[in-house]
């Protein structure tokens, strides 16, 4: 069944008496009143098909664009008469597409079209059935706009519940030479502050995308967002604060990326930004420093740092740790699991970048740019950096080089520049005079992460000529 708008009447010429004009006027769209539109849009998720059907007719006949986002979470949650429905966003909106996931991309494209009062209590209605802990992320933020720093309509399920991706916290960790069960392709997250070298085999962190952690006397969260690519590592004590924040997995997802949850408010933030969007510190000001990691191979990074700790796999959870398990077809694959818009004029979706932000600017360099072993002098903003990386294991780290410049040496670990050979240590480049140029934290991610969650214009590595 398709629905359609009645076509106004138009008069037929000017100086018809009243009574002529008023019968010829528009249709009006059926009046509804705000309690009708909450009942009719309840039926559309909760009702049965012929009830879903009648729901659609009264809603689309009213003629408003503020029930779409009701629409587009039944075309996900109703399990039937999804054409019908289809069809009557056509109408509303004027837009052609096809299932939630285009539906949604609309959806964000067009945060002028408010939701009707009664999406909340909706949406709110449906994640409590799915795991009723939601509604302490949510109640009473949904409510107040304040609370609120993302769009209700575009906080999405990711398909499991309140820490269904359970935390890492202080977990075991052993001594390199025990870790037999890691092969030396094996990628990690290698992490070195004030001397203490630890490693965070992706194959485990897939499957917990969180660790919360006191690393060289520092507390620390890594937030692994498996679905942008990104590994983040986050200094978790804010001035101001007693304790460090505790963070873990909510179960939502924003455009496509994770939002995480701190054990003490309650509020959820944005993985990427490191900031809070929704509950009690939103519009806070917090914003979380971000501390250099880097993916390499184990192999490597077990070079590099001899008596580095590991994560056990005694992690007190029952997964499947093989190598290349965990999301493999997610990353073989070069399409998003969930709907986020992306420009893919300059790069694919899902290719890899290493991405800095500074004061005021931020700067991305595809992976692929590195090759084995590229060194790359540049800028981000005011602030000159050099970089290496390795494209074949996401390899890449980030240094002040303060007006000098730098180029490959035959030893990975050192760079060649003024006066010899400079060592590439975790925190600092290091000269031979002992001068130290300070590591300068970055990150990977895929494209559309990076190009979609800053919420500040960045520029994109090109190469010269």
């Amino acid at each position: 069944m398709r629905f359609s708008f009645p076509t106004p009447a138009l008069p037929a010429m000017a100086g018809l008496c009243l009574s002529i004009l008023l019968a010829a006027a528009p249709v009006p769209a059926a009046a509804l009143s705000d309690d009708e539109v909450a009942r009719h849009s309840d039926k559309l998720v909760f009702g049965g098909r012929e009830e879903l059907l009648a729901a659609l007719e009264a809603l689309q006949a009213r003629g408003r664009p503020d029930v779409a986002p009701s629409l587009i979470l039944a075309l996900r949650y109703s399990g039937t008469a999804q054409a019908e429905i289809e069809a009557a966003l056509a109408a509303l909106t004027g837009h052609e597409a096809e299932g939630w996931f285009e539906w949604m991309l609309w959806q964000q494209a067009h945060p002028e079209v408010a939701p009707h009062p009664s999406y909340a209590k909706l949406k709110l209605k449906l994640f409590a059935t799915i795991d009723p802990r939601f509604l302490r992320f949510l109640v009473p933020a949904a409510s107040e706009p304040e609370s609120m720093r993302i769009r209700l309509e575009e906080i999405t399920w990711g398909g499991v519940a309140v820490d269904g991706i359970p935390s890492l916290d202080d977990p075991e960790l052993i001594a390199a030479e025990e870790a037999d069960y890691l092969r030396d392709d094996d990628l990690v997250f290698g992490v070195e502050i004030n001397g203490d070298a630890r490693a965070y085999p992706l194959r485990i962190m897939g499957w917990h995308e969180m660790f919360n952690e006191t690393i060289g006397g520092v507390p620390v969260a890594l937030a692994y967002c498996t679905l942008c690519g990104a590994g983040i590592l986050f200094e978790t004590q804010v001035e101001g604060r007693e304790a460090p924040f505790v963070f873990g997995s909510s179960g939502f997802l924003y455009r496509s990326n994770k939002l995480m949850f701190d054990r003490e408010t309650d509020s959820l933030w944005n993985q990427f930004t490191g900031e809070p969007v929704v509950g009690p510190l939103a519009g806070s000001g917090i914003r979380l420093k971000i501390r250099p990691v880097a993916i390499t191979s184990w192999a490597r990074w077990r070079a590099r740092k001899p008596d580095t700790r590991v994560l056990s796999l005694d992690t007190g959870h029952s997964r499947d740790y093989g190598s290349g398990v965990v999301y493999q077809d997610y990353f073989a694959s070069p399409k998003l699991m969930f709907p986020a818009l992306v420009d893919e004029t300059r790069l694919k979706q899902k290719d890899y970048v290493f991405g800095i932000r500074s004061v005021g600017a931020a700067k991305a360099w595809p992976v692929a740019a590195f090759g084995e072993g590229r060194v790359i002098n540049d800028r981000v903003g005011q602030q000159e950096v050099v970089l290496i990386g390795d494209a074949r294991t996401r390899s890449v780290r980030a240094y002040a080089r303060e007006g000098r410049s730098f180029e490959a040496s035959v030893d990975r670990r050192q760079l060649s520049g003024p006066g010899g050979l400079w060592r590439l240590e975790e925190e600092a480049l290091v000269g031979p005079d002992g001068t130290r140029l300070p590591r300068i934290a970055g990150h990977i991610s895929y494209w559309f992460a990076w190009d979609g969650y800053l919420g500040v214009e960045s520029e994109l590595f090109a190469e010269e000529g």
